[in-house]
């Protein structure tokens, strides 16, 4: 809602994403403050009187979509409304009964010395009572790879002694490190908005951008995005794509046929296996003679070597599958009609007699069933009918070629009996539930390869993701999280530079605890202050050469007003 016309007031809950979580204590329900922008017009209020200032706020731009932040001094104006009307000195404002307000926090556009971008305000408490207010003050530099400009420690440390009068104070760690892009093999990971990063925290810091130690406690962060052309299972995904578009023309009767994944035509590849199959007649029979059956990779072919080891070849295909192998490259409604009216008179034809898995319900898989009696209904290959009988046979082999490695790996088929290959929802579901255990495959793979993932770390990795997508839908932003010892990944980080360091100084306990925090990040740490603007909050320059790494530095400071 709205202050005054040109305040725009954010209620946010406990439970929603915080923008300023990472510079306060608890997730309690929060005024957010910002500049309306619905309002084109100047207030007297909004204007500087800082002399040569530069209001950062007018080179937003009008368009933007984002939050605008207001002018510090129209801030100040608002945090001192908030603790007036809480204050229960402030007699003279008549106010018959206080409330305890929701905790403040400001959005400022850094157009004061300090470049200030944040002011809050949150109520101490006594019961239900007021008893006075903590302010906060969060400012931030950069960015700049001058570290000259990095705070020292122990100053750090005496200042906050001297500004709160503590004699001991403690301080906590806090790192960030990037692993996708540290541990990446070349030609690896494409740019997308993939990310597997590590969370760090410890107690006792002793200097600033120490690497924290080994004793720390650390968060493995894995946001994947499935579909990157270098990944090593990109065939894998090129096949799902295919599955998907069947599965987009069985619900509205318009296929648009993908790239083919072969280079030979559908027609000729299921001609050449139907005769192969006829002059091997006995190796394909119900009795199921591997020895005979041409292994077909399960759609692995073009896996690199550094996964083929994971991603291990079925040699367990039937006959249905492997005809899904041949008939992934169709890229027409009548050449699909074409392979499934060779296949059907050769059944009735008794030219073969194939071998299938058991328990398939597939129309393809009950069609092989009755030409084992030598009687088979008559289907009419036309309208929907040919689009579903190969999406299920696909569905049948994609499911099993991710079982077995997730069985193989992690040993989980418990897991999978209930939900992921479960035939009791309609086909559209099946496949959402395909894409999921796609996505999950791609999460351990890129664990596998490039950060060495074993057995023990990979089993509860894989718990975590199933346990998300049995109560969710697919959600490729989504960011799993698993705790981890520090010494698994520290390879990938311990000479790298974190992209987010921190440190914070604390003393006092419960509601008289005060914290300063001084924190560097290769973002931007307020999503109010983009790189239009940013630049223009620091006067330091940038020294040494174009591949330091660059750092907004931000503090954070408290203090105490008490009524009473």
């Amino acid at each position: 809602f709205f202050f005054q016309t040109d305040v725009e007031i954010c209620l946010i809950g406990g439970s929603c994403k915080s923008p300023i979580e990472r510079f306060r204590n608890g997730n309690s329900m929060t005024y957010v403050l910002q500049k309306a922008r619905h309002n084109e017009e100047s207030d007297p209020l909004e204007e500087s009187k800082i002399e040569d200032a530069v209001n950062i706020s007018e080179l937003l731009p009008r368009e933007s979509s984002g939050p605008v932040a207001l002018s510090v001094r129209r801030a100040k104006q608002l945090i001192s409304l908030y603790t007036m009307v809480q204050n229960p000195n402030m007699t003279h404002l008549k106010i018959s009964e206080l409330v305890v307000l929701p905790p403040l926090w400001i959005r400022c556009d850094g157009s004061d010395p300090e470049h200030t971008c944040w002011l809050g305000a949150e109520p101490l408490k006594a019961g239900n009572k007021i008893t006075g207010i903590n302010f906060y003050m969060v400012t931030c530099d950069g960015p700049t790879a001058d570290k000259t400009c990095f705070s020292n420690l122990e100053e750090l440390k005496m200042a906050h002694k001297i500004k709160h009068h503590s004699s001991t104070v403690m301080t906590k760690g806090f790192a960030q490190y990037e692993l996708i892009r540290a541990a990446a093999i070349e030609d690896t990971i494409a740019e997308s908005e993939s990310n597997i990063y590590v969370d760090i925290t410890w107690n006792t810091v002793d200097k600033i951008l120490e690497t924290p130690p080994l004793i720390s406690a650390a968060t493995l962060n894995i946001a994947l995005e499935s579909g990157d052309p270098r990944s090593p299972v990109y065939q894998l995904y090129r096949e799902l794509q295919f599955l998907l578009a069947l599965a987009e023309g069985l619900k509205t009767g318009v296929t648009e046929w993908p790239e083919p994944l072969e280079s030979e035509s559908a027609v000729g590849l299921v001609q050449e296996f139907l005769t192969d199959l006829k002059k091997k007649l006995d190796g394909y029979c119900i009795s199921g003679n591997n020895n005979e059956t041409e292994k077909i990779k399960c759609d692995t072919a073009a896996v690199d070597s550094s996964i083929k080891s994971i991603f291990s070849e079925r040699g367990d295909l039937d006959f249905a599958e492997q005809l899904w192998c041949k008939m992934r490259s169709v890229s027409s409604y009548q050449e699909l009609i074409e392979c499934f009216t060779l296949i059907i008179k050769s059944l009735e034809r008794g030219e073969i007699q194939p071998w299938i898995h058991q328990g398939s319900s597939s129309l393809l898989s009950k069609l092989i069933q009755q030409s084992y009696h030598g009687k088979m209904e008559v289907v009419s290959l036309s309208g929907i009918t040919p689009i579903q009988m190969l999406l299920e046979i696909g569905l049948d082999k994609m499911k099993k070629d991710y079982v077995s490695f997730f069985i193989a790996k992690n040993g989980t088929y418990l897991l999978f009996q209930d939900y992921f290959i479960s035939t009791s929802v309609d086909l559209q579901e099946q496949v959402h539930r395909v894409q999921k255990l796609h996505h999950m495959l791609e999460i351990m793979v890129s664990c596998t390869v490039l950060l060495q993932f074993k057995h023990e770390n990979l089993f509860p990795l894989t718990q975590i993701c199933m346990k998300y997508y049995k109560e969710n839908p697919l959600n490729e932003k989504h960011v799993f999280q698993l705790p981890i010892r520090p010494a698994l990944v520290k390879k990938f980080y311990q000479n790298d530079h974190p992209e987010v360091w921190r440190v914070d100084i604390s003393s006092g306990h419960g509601q008289k605890e005060v914290k300063t925090t001084w924190q560097v990040s290769t973002a931007p740490p307020v999503e109010h202050m983009t790189s239009n603007n940013t630049g223009l909050l620091s006067d330091s320059t940038v020294n040494g050469s174009s591949e330091e790494r660059m750092y907004f530095i931000t503090v954070a400071k408290c203090s105490q007003v008490h009524f009473t």
